[in-house]
C-alpha cells in the first residue's frame, strides 16, 4: 500500500552510521508486475489500482521508477552490512529491465537468489517438498501417516549416523529438522482444507515412506488411497535460472530441459498423471516446471511403481546438480548408483586449476 512509505522508512534507516539490518529479502509478485503484482510507492493503492485500468502505461512507468528506488535502497543498505538476496520472484530481473542496475558483470546479479544461498545445497542433497493427500478425508488417517513418516525418517536417521562424509552429515541436519517438523506439525495444527501434509525428505525416504503407505493401506490400517505429490519448487521439478537452477553454474542453469525429463520419466516410470507448466512462481516464460501425481492403492504394482518413479523423480535432478560441479549431489549421485545397480550416470571430472592455468600460460 503506497499509504504506507516502506521505502522512505528503509532509506532513512540507510542514514544512519551504525549496521542496523542483518538481513534482507524481497517477496513481491514481480512475476506480474504491471498487474497488481507489485505496487508503486508514488501512489496509494486505490490511485495504483485506478491507474493501472485507466493508463497501464503509466502505471508501468510508476513501477518501474518505484524499482529503480527500491533497488537504492537496497544498495545502501548493502552497503552497510546487510546481507540481501533475491527470493527468484523476480525483483531484480524487474528492476534491471527498468534500469537499474542490478548485475555484478554481463549475465550475474550482485545479489544471490536464495536457491544460490540456501536452498541449492539441500536440493543437491536430494530434499525437497514431499506431499501426500489422504483420500479418505480422515484425520485419524493423517495422523497415521505422520507416524509412518516419522519411524521412516528415524531409520534413515540411524543408518546415516555413523557416517563421517560431510555430505552425509548435512544430510543428517536435514533429517533432524523434518523429523522434529513431522512430530510437531499436528500439535500446530497445520491442516487446511485437505487432509494433506508436506515433508522435506530425499528420494530414499520418499521411497520408504510411500511402500509404508501402500502397506498400511493394503492392511486396512489406513482407509483409503493415498495421492502423492510434491512441489514444483524442488530438486528436478523446475527449470529457472533466477529460482530453482540459479545454484547451476555449468551454464545449463539456462535450459529448460530438466522438467521435461522429469515428466516423460516419471510417465513412464508410472505416475497416475504428469504436468508440464510454466512460470510458476517466477513469470510467464521465466520457468519450466514438472509435476506429477501418483496414486496408492494398496497394490504391489503402487509400491513398484512408487519405488520406480520416486527414484528417477529426484535423481534426476542430483544428476544434473552433480554434472554442474556440486559436491553433495556427487555424493548422492553415487549413493543413489551404489543402491540401484540399473542406475549408470556419467560423473564430472574435477579439473585441475593450476594445470589449466599453466597450459593457458604457455600458449599466451
Amino acid at each position: 500500500d503506497g499509504s504506507i512509505d516502506t521505502l522512505a522508512t528503509t532509506q532513512r534507516l540507510a542514514q544512519e552510521p551504525e549496521h542496523i539490518v542483518d538481513l534482507g529479502s524481497d517477496q513481491t509478485s514481480l512475476h506480474n508486475p504491471f498487474g497488481g503484482g507489485y505496487y508503486p510507492v508514488s501512489l496509494s493503492f486505490s490511485e495504483a489500482k485506478a491507474l493501472m485500468e485507466s493508463n497501464p502505461a503509466k502505471f508501468k512507468v510508476a513501477v518501474q521508477e518505484s524499482l529503480k528506488r527500491h533497488l537504492s535502497a537496497v544498495d545502501k543498505l548493502a552497503a552497510k552490512g546487510m546481507r540481501f538476496w533475491d527470493y527468484g520472484n523476480a525483483f531484480l530481473l524487474e528492476a534491471g529491465r527498468a534500469g537499474a542496475n542490478v548485475f555484478k558483470e554481463p549475465g550475474v546479479f550482485k545479489y544471490p537468489s536464495y536457491v544460490q544461498d540456501i536452498m541449492g545445497d539441500i536440493f543437491s542433497l536430494g530434499f525437497g517438498p514431499f506431499r501426500w493427500i489422504c483420500t479418505s478425508g480422515d484425520h485419524e488417517d493423517l495422523l497415521k501417516t505422520d507416524r509412518i513418516a516419522q519411524q521412516v525418517i528415524e531409520e534413515l536417521m540411524a543408518e546415516n549416523s555413523l557416517s563421517t562424509n560431510h555430505s552425509d552429515l548435512k544430510s543428517q541436519q536435514q533429517y533432524e529438522d523434518n523429523h522434529l517438523w513431522i512430530r510437531k506439525c499436528e500439535d500446530h495444527q497445520l491442516v487446511v482444507g485437505s487432509e494433506a501434509r508436506i515433508l522435506y525428505c530425499n528420494a530414499e525416504g520418499r521411497m520408504r515412506i510411500a511402500v509404508r503407505f501402500n502397506e498400511a493401506i493394503a492392511s486396512g490400517h489406513i482407509k483409503s488411497p493415498i495421492m502423492l505429490s510434491r512441489d514444483h519448487h524442488d530438486v528436478s521439478g523446475t527449470d529457472s535460472p533466477w529460482r530453482e537452477t540459479s545454484n547451476i553454474t555449468d551454464g545449463s542453469q539456462f535450459c529448460a530441459d530438466m522438467a521435461v525429463q522429469n515428466a516423460i520419466g516419471d510417465a513412464f516410470r508410472g505416475a497416475t498423471s504428469v504436468s508440464l507448466h510454466n512460470g510458476g512462481g517466477t513469470g510467464w516464460g521465466e520457468a519450466m516446471n514438472g509435476g506429477f501425481l501418483l496414486l496408492l492403492d494398496g497394490t504391489a504394482g503402487a509400491a513398484r511403481r512408487a519405488r520406480n518413479m520416486l527414484h528417477w523423480d529426484v535423481n534426476n535432478g542430483v544428476a544434473r546438480r552433480s554434472w554442474s560441479g556440486n559436491d553433495y549431489a556427487r555424493h548422492q549421485i553415487e549413493q543413489a548408483q551404489a543402491r540401484e545397480p540399473n542406475l549408470t550416470v556419467t560423473l564430472p571430472h574435477r579439473a585441475n586449476d593450476e594445470l589449466l592455468e599453466s597450459v593457458f600460460a604457455a600458449l599466451v
